[in-house]
């Protein structure tokens, strides 16, 4: 694409592609050794684990005396294209929403094996459920 050795500069050439001056000079840097065992080791637990996000697998990281902070976990996943699969609401081609949208009544989406109750961050928890609130404990006492 850029050529050093034609009669416009780098610059003018790097201007008439559309590109950034600084991508023309930019050399990226090799993977380190260790960078690229801890990826082949986060493959291989994302495969046993694929629930597993960061936080977890840079515990499971840590149980094998690989120090390693989770930020850097969150870097190479993402290098590697790991993501940590879950069940969400806002996720409209989740499983729970796909057999959701096809349901045409109560009844078929129990039938589907999809309790809407059971979704993350839906529906009361037990605490709530099971006795007064903690401000009305609170009071009681």
């Amino acid at each position: 694409m850029i050529d050093g050795g034609l009669d416009l500069s780098i610059t003018r050439q790097a201007e008439l592609l559309q590109i950034s001056r600084g991508s023309v000079y930019y050399l990226p840097r090799p993977v380190p050794n260790a960078d690229l065992a801890i990826m082949r080791r986060l493959d291989r637990l994302h495969l046993e684990l694929p629930f597993a996000g960061s936080r977890l697998l840079r515990g499971l990281l840590a149980a094998e005396g690989c120090k390693i902070g989770r930020r850097h976990v969150k870097t190479l996943m993402r290098r590697k294209g790991i993501e940590a699969l879950y069940a969400s609401s806002t996720h409209a081609d989740s499983p729970w929403s796909l057999a959701l949208s096809h349901a045409s009544d109560t009844n078929q989406a129990l039938a589907s094996g999809v309790i809407v109750g059971s979704l993350p961050g839906r529906g009361r928890s037990s605490r709530a459920t099971s006795g007064p609130s903690a401000s009305a404990r609170a009071t009681q006492r």
